[in-house]
């Protein structure tokens, strides 16, 4: 029973995001004429499926860890072009992927992350306009003796106005801003008794246990609101909201990344199908409402993903493509063929490596550890 209340809602939440993630190809890809002769959720053997009377294949696949759409001069799920694709006849041309123009061929390969960031305006849209978003205001409560915020000469009462030039709105953003920037010194506006202040603080680094026994690091400023509270916005605003959420998630992830390679914060926090299989779980028992803003956070995550210039993954193809452009003519086959190996290689590298992660942080392979020593 544990165990199906952790995976149900992994296989909901997945298979729902790449289902979009897929249809977004799907739809474009129609729009430009193109034959698509399957939609798979999931790989491997066919569970079951129908065709639709353009004569797609939808189906269901028996392994649910990702999906495809194979159009009409793929060899495979990863779309490398099939040995036909230099010997069709005018008509196959006309319907084929490989012969549409590159711009075409780019707005299909686009479409796929373009619908998952879609989904996840739309999600967080809907939470904002009918639960709310969290407001707390910019606020500080009480500031924690010994703190960086301390130090720096913040005092309850005060305002934070703006971080190194950003304005602030919400307690929230200056959590996000906080966990952002380890190690950093942050130049902030206070605005106290109708005063204005700059201050410098540095936010403390400490580490902390996760309730799996794992060790992570934290910035911590020191500093605690005035309470959360939810505000709804009317559905003009929710929408902008949600664009500006999903902009700073987009942006936050990629900074987080640059800290990753750069040495400054640790790669434990990347997760695979394991951590997001236990999160699925752990937030669908917080009701839909924290469910749905997670699959909103996955959303985001799986289109910037896919957007990576890595071959295989959509940002590889499009980084093939702005080749051609440069080149004038499209890559030779040979060079194509040993990108997608490369690329294949780098994705399954990651995969082991965030699953690699996943046992450590459940625990796995600290139980084992213990059963051999």
């Amino acid at each position: 029973m544990s165990i199906l209340e952790y995976l149900v809602p992994f296989l909901v939440v997945l298979s729902v995001l790449v289902f979009v993630h897929e249809l977004g190809h799907f739809w474009v890809a129609r729009r430009c004429g193109v034959k698509v002769e399957v939609f798979s959720i999931g790989f491997g053997r066919e569970i079951f499926g129908w065709n639709d009377r353009h004569g797609t294949r939808w189906k269901i696949s028996w392994l649910p860890l990702g999906g495809y759409v194979k159009m009409f001069g793929d060899s495979d799920a990863a779309s490398a072009p099939s040995a036909e694709v230099e010997h069709m006849s005018e008509a196959d041309r006309a319907r084929s992927f490989f012969h549409k123009p590159l711009g075409q061929r780019a707005a299909i390969v686009i479409a796929g992350p373009a619908a998952n960031f879609l989904l996840a305006i739309v999600l967080l849209a809907g939470m904002f306009a009918f639960v709310g978003q969290p407001f707390t205001p910019a606020e500080v409560g009480a500031v924690l003796p010994g703190s960086a915020a301390e130090r720096a000469g913040i005092r309850a009462g005060d305002r934070i106005a703006a971080i190194d030039g950003t304005r602030i709105e919400r307690f929230e953003d200056i959590q996000r801003i906080v966990q952002l920037n380890l190690d950093r010194r942050l130049s902030m506006t206070v605005e106290r008794a109708g005063a204005s202040l700059d201050l410098d603080v540095t936010p403390a680094v400490v580490e902390e246990t996760d309730r799996s026994g794992n060790t992570i690091r934290i910035a911590r400023l020191g500093i605690r609101g005035q309470g959360m509270a939810f505000r709804k916005h009317n559905p003009a605003e929710a929408v902008w909201r949600a664009t500006q959420e999903t902009w700073n998630q987009t942006a936050g992830t990629l900074k987080a990344l640059s800290q990753m390679i750069g040495g400054s914060r640790g790669t434990e926090e990347l997760g695979g199908p394991i951590r997001i299989a236990k999160m699925s779980g752990e937030v669908a028992q917080g009701g839909a409402g924290s469910l749905l803003l997670f699959m909103a956070v996955l959303s985001i995550n799986l289109g910037l993903i896919n957007l990576f210039p890595i071959p295989m993954l959509d940002g590889g193809h499009l980084l093939l493509y702005a080749a051609e452009a440069v080149r004038g003519r499209p890559l030779p086959p040979r060079a194509v063929e040993y990108g997608f190996r490369i690329g294949f290689a780098l994705v399954i590298s990651l995969m082991v490596f965030a699953t690699w992660n996943d046992l450590v942080h459940t625990g796995v392979v600290r139980f084992l550890v213990g059963l051999v020593t």
